[in-house]
């Protein structure tokens, strides 16, 4: 098999074409901020690893949104678990008086005694001063 010219001017100019090197410009912020860095050789010729990074990026946006609810849940239940211990001391509080009143009321029954039903009153007496004077 022979290789004719033309033939070899064809191969020439294919691997011409793929070998070329073209200076890119230099990356520049605006071209971040636009996006045109999407467009670069290298970008497209590993975009695989960019989606990757992409679907990773993602991810931990996911789960950190995820962690920032179970935040909430768990700050709601300790506010929760708070009134409850409040609540639970003022009734052992309440409790504990009522033991003592009602232990009080069987000593009172085994001394006899009763409990009143009208209070007592309090009797004030005022010294006139005629009667200190002469004391």
């Amino acid at each position: 098999m022979e290789i004719t010219h033309y033939q070899l001017l064809i191969t020439h100019k294919n691997v011409a074409k793929r070998t070329t090197y073209k200076p890119q410009k230099k990356l520049t912020f605006i071209d971040i901020v636009k996006g045109n860095f999407l467009n670069r050789d290298e970008v497209k010729a590993h975009y695989k690893y960019f989606l990757l990074l992409f679907v990773l990026m993602m991810a931990m946006i996911y789960t950190n949104h995820l962690v920032d609810q179970k935040i909430k849940i768990v700050n709601v239940l300790k506010e929760e678990t708070e009134e409850y211990k409040s609540r639970n001391a003022y009734a052992q509080s309440k409790l504990i008086k009522v033991k003592m009143e009602s232990e009080l009321g069987k000593e009172v029954a085994q001394d006899s005694l009763m409990t009143l039903e009208n209070h007592p009153h309090k009797l004030l007496i005022k010294l006139d001063s005629t009667d200190a004077k002469a004391k």
